[in-house]
């Protein structure tokens, strides 16, 4: 599972409609470059894949304020919002998620109802359980790496990820349940896009064709 198409489609919907570089921006405004593959290029491409897809309708609008052509502003459908649902509860469930995946999802975490969110989370618990007892039944974390020589280590490393990940999953759902964050119909959201205009203390400035589309 790619963040870029998360992150995309989550971009697109917080605004309602947005051109490329407003996603971009806001994707560097949340470090997404940093952390994931939503650099430029990668940004507008998954734009046009998404809109050829049915998950973006795209609107022509004014001319590029940069010359060229016109504008593009991009719309979530139906089935992108199917979609962007679908990615960001499986990017709360499974153990095997990318760092970028997860951290894309728990961005987007108070789409979701509460009690969903926390459902999801106890599910990643279990998944996090069952691919620990997985590794566990060839490596005895008591018995040291060593046991299995310097490939021990990788599975010593699974364990602790293991355990690193179950601990904040639990720490995270504590939070949650103890009324942290505005979810999904509990009142107005946390704004966490940029408005038009409204500068970028985190934009890289690096240009990209893109921008003027």
């Amino acid at each position: 599972m790619s963040a870029i198409r998360l992150l995309v489609l989550g971009a697109v919907r917080q605004h309602g409609r947005a051109h490329g570089y407003q996603v971009r921006n806001d994707l560097e405004y949340w470090g997404a470059h940093e952390w994931s593959n939503a650099k430029p290029g990668s940004v507008y491409h998954a734009l046009k894949q998404l809109a050829k897809q049915d998950m973006l309708l795209a609107h022509e609008v004014a001319p590029s304020t940069v010359g060229g052509p016109p504008r593009i502003e991009y719309e979530i459908t139906e089935r992108g919002t199917e979609e962007y649902f679908a990615l960001l509860r499986a990017s709360l469930t499974s153990y095997e998620q990318r760092m970028d995946v997860l951290s894309a999802g728990i961005g987007f975490i108070v789409d979701l109802e509460r009690a969903e969110a926390v459902a999801l989370l106890r599910e990643r618990l279990e998944n996090l359980a069952a691919w620990r007892a997985a590794v566990t039944g060839h490596y005895l974390p008591e018995g040291g790496p060593e046991q299995l020589g310097h490939i021990g280590e990788v599975m010593n490393f699974w364990v602790h990820s293991a355990d690193a990940g179950a601990e904040w999953t639990r720490g995270l759902i504590a939070r949650i349940e103890g009324g942290a964050y505005v979810f999904a119909g509990e009142g107005a959201p946390f704004v966490g896009v940029l408005a038009e205009g409204e500068e970028n203390p985190y934009a890289t400035g690096v240009q990209d064709p893109g921008d003027a589309h």
